[in-house]
């Protein structure tokens, strides 16, 4: 892959998210599955070799184990990118925690029984 453009970059990080968020659903792995998870957002590195993925869950699961599940299942899903975005190589995935949607929950949750 040749470095691309912060434009074009960008589009590529929105189109890997846009897809994560659907192709995650499909994750049979049950730390994964056990857990409400959602994209927040997808940041490629300039050489569109790697890409980290902000993710946040909801319910009942450990961290540490859905972190593993993600990077087990990282193969399936690049193999889904580079066919659904027509890559020729899907960045390699690593996975981060996004705690901004369980924060704003629990502080909504505060004021209602506040």
């Amino acid at each position: 892959m040749h470095p691309t453009t912060s434009h074009a970059r960008e589009r590529i990080s929105e189109d890997i998210q846009r897809e994560l968020s659907v192709i995650i659903g499909e994750v049979k792995d049950p730390r994964v599955a056990a857990a409400m998870v959602s994209v927040i957002a997808a940041e490629t590195s300039r050489d569109q070799r790697y890409c980290k993925v902000h993710v946040s869950a909801l319910g009942t699961y450990e961290e540490k184990e859905l972190l593993r599940g993600l990077k087990s299942a990282a193969g399936f899903m690049r193999g889904e990118l580079c066919r659904s975005l027509k890559l020729r190589q899907s960045p390699e995935l690593s996975f981060v925690l996004d705690r901004g949607i369980e924060h704003a929950a629990r502080i909504d949750q505060l004021l209602k029984n506040g």
